[in-house]
């Protein structure tokens, strides 16, 4: 009986004769019994290289098999040339065959596969009546290879999707160059360096060692010891591995503990936005192989990922600071004793996550103890940045003001007209403040242009109205305003506020505002308290009715003259009692 080509490949099948279908089969086909004996072999597998290959790869595994006889018994004087599989076939396919033959009804699998020489077989198992197993070998080499491809192409984009999402991780430069030699040595190389830009005349270096933390310094080099180095800090494609000698690469490029000498190197630039990010060295030992070409592909691949997330890196380093710089402008300053007057203040903008808004304070210190110090509250109409971006405007137009500043409503008159002939569309109310110490007492000259009265808590808790009020700074084409004027005694504070706070919205039904009562009946609880505390009270006491919902900014700030301590003459003075009048 002649197998036919739908005859089963599965060894549980051992019913099935395969006749002498296999003498002329194209693919190579062992017989070999139940004790592993190879008992014959057709043309094709008399053709296969021996086993393991080396230099005598070439020699065919069965010169001495002659020709089958009968349905693949052995030849008629019982010889066996082939000897045992373990000798002659593949380990694989022997381990394979005594699988089979130990249990020739269990369960089938996937084939085995392996190498015979340079090509890659998958064996498909079919026993006889009588007990032998008929292995037919599939050349798989090309399937086998295009699996490998795919594999390695699944790994290497699951590398380069964990290295984007790495790096990216972090703003910070050192730490993203961390990162970056870090997976290079893990994935690409035994070791890696990573040069940064230069800062002066030394390259930051971030050398790593597979299995090892990564070791960050600075070093004065020439990029050119190192071929194709020079070429990739500037962005050049780099040089292939083959081109760059192991034994000239000098002593600073490799990490501390590598071992083993160089076998081959690479080195790739790291592309940024427009301007290079830098250059990183793959070393591979002297033990290991060489880099291939595909190799080298993939490493510019991940070069390009590193240089991508640490050009993003550097561009927000560098915006931080330039915003943080500009922010120094933006942000209330912090405010302490002058001249014998105590000044606090306090801000909260309108969206936690900002740090500037539309209102602002500043305190611009007399020349000396006899002049007087200006102190300035405003509120621009907006919020968030653009709202800041004028206020900044104003303060610096304030700050070059200040020789006038004797006179209030100059002082408004001009800027006024610098903000109507401005691009802004704005408008801003303002409260000045002029604060002189005399003796044990603070004297106050106080202008509202359009912004809500100061209020001064006395001694004794007695809230009162500053008598000043004036028109908008920016909507009209004059200011008018009246100025009030008004002393301290010792432990009395005048508390400038923005309306942030009267209309803070919340409450127990979250729809109700905060009022300038409520604001009132807090302040009478703070009288002789200091203008820190007072501060602090205010902005506590609002916050806490906030609701959820949004809110304006809310700036304050408090005028206080000590309970005690020196005049601007140096002589000491007692606490006294507060006089009970009004604001002049």
């Amino acid at each position: 009986m002649v197998s036919s080509h739908g005859s089963s490949l599965d060894p549980r099948d051992a019913g099935v004769s395969v006749g002498t279908a296999w003498v002329d089969a194209p693919c190579p086909v062992f017989v070999v019994d139940r004790d592993g004996t190879v008992l014959d072999a057709n043309r094709a597998a008399r053709a296969l290289p021996a086993h393991p290959p080396g230099p005598r790869a070439a020699r065919p595994c069965f010169p001495a098999v002659p020709a089958p006889h009968g349905n693949g018994t052995p030849t008629p004087d019982g010889a066996h040339p082939c000897g045992p599989p373990r000798d002659r076939l593949p380990r694989w396919l022997a381990d394979a065959h005594a699988r089979v033959a130990r249990d020739p009804h269990g369960p089938a699998g996937d084939p085995p596969t392996g190498p015979i020489g340079d090509r890659i077989y998958a064996a498909h198992p079919t026993t006889t009546p009588d007990g032998h197993v008929t292995w037919w070998l599939f050349d798989g080499t090309d399937r086998h290879r295009a699996e490998s491809a795919l594999r390695g192409a699944e790994e290497r984009t699951a590398v380069l999707a964990e290295v984007s999402g790495t790096l990216l991780s972090s703003l910070n430069v050192a730490r993203c160059s961390e990162l970056a030699a870090g997976l290079a040595a893990e994935h690409l190389a035994d070791a890696a360096v990573l040069i940064a830009p230069p800062q002066g005349r030394r390259y930051p270096l971030s050398h790593a060692r597979r299995g090892a933390p990564v070791v960050q310094s600075a070093h004065q080099m020439d990029p050119r010891a190192v071929p194709g180095l020079a070429e990739a800090l500037q962005g050049f494609p780099p040089v292939p591995a083959r081109w760059i000698d192991p034994a000239a690469i000098p002593a600073w490029v490799v990490p501390p503990g590598f071992t083993g000498g160089i076998g081959s190197v690479i080195v790739a630039p790291l592309p940024g936005h427009g301007v290079p990010a830098g250059a990183l060295i793959l070393l591979r030992s002297a033990t290991h192989q060489g880099f291939t070409p595909g190799e080298e592909v993939f490493a510019r691949l991940f070069a390009a990922r590193a240089g991508a997330a640490l050009s993003a890196a550097r561009l927000y380093s560098e915006q931080a600071a330039i915003t943080a710089t500009l922010m120094r402008d933006l942000l209330p300053p912090r405010l302490s004793q002058v001249h014998g007057v105590e000044y606090a203040g306090g801000y909260r903008p309108a969206q936690d996550h900002e740090r500037v808004g539309g209102d602002f304070y500043d305190v611009h210190p007399a020349p000396g103890p006899a002049g007087e110090t200006l102190v300035v509250l405003g509120d621009v109409a907006g919020k968030g940045l653009d709202a800041a971006v004028l206020t900044g405007k104003i303060r610096n137009t304030l700050q070059a003001l200040l020789p006038l500043a004797g006179d209030h409503g100059q002082v408004l008159d001009l800027l006024n007209g610098a903000l109507l002939t401005s691009h802004h569309t704005r408008f801003a109310t303002l409260v000045l403040a002029s604060v002189r110490r005399h003796e044990d007492r603070v004297r106050l000259r106080l202008t509202s242009a359009g912004h809500l009265p100061p209020l001064i808590v006395r001694a004794d808790g007695t809230v009162e109205e500053a008598a000043t009020q004036g028109t908008l700074v920016g909507a009209l084409p004059a200011v008018t305003a009246r100025t009030a004027e008004t002393e301290l005694a010792p432990g009395e504070t005048c508390l400038l506020y923005t309306d942030g706070i009267t209309e803070a919205r919340g409450g127990p039904l979250g729809d109700e505002l905060f009022g300038e009562h409520r604001l009132r009946k807090a302040l009478t609880e703070c009288g002789g308290m200091p203008g820190e505390a007072i501060v602090e009270r205010v902005q506590m006491l609002a916050g806490q009715w906030l609701a959820a919902g949004a809110h304006d900014d809310m700036a304050a700030v408090a005028i206080s003259a000590p309970r005690s301590g020196r005049p601007a003459d140096g002589r000491t003075t007692t606490p006294t009692e507060p006089p009970g009048g009004t604001v002049d």
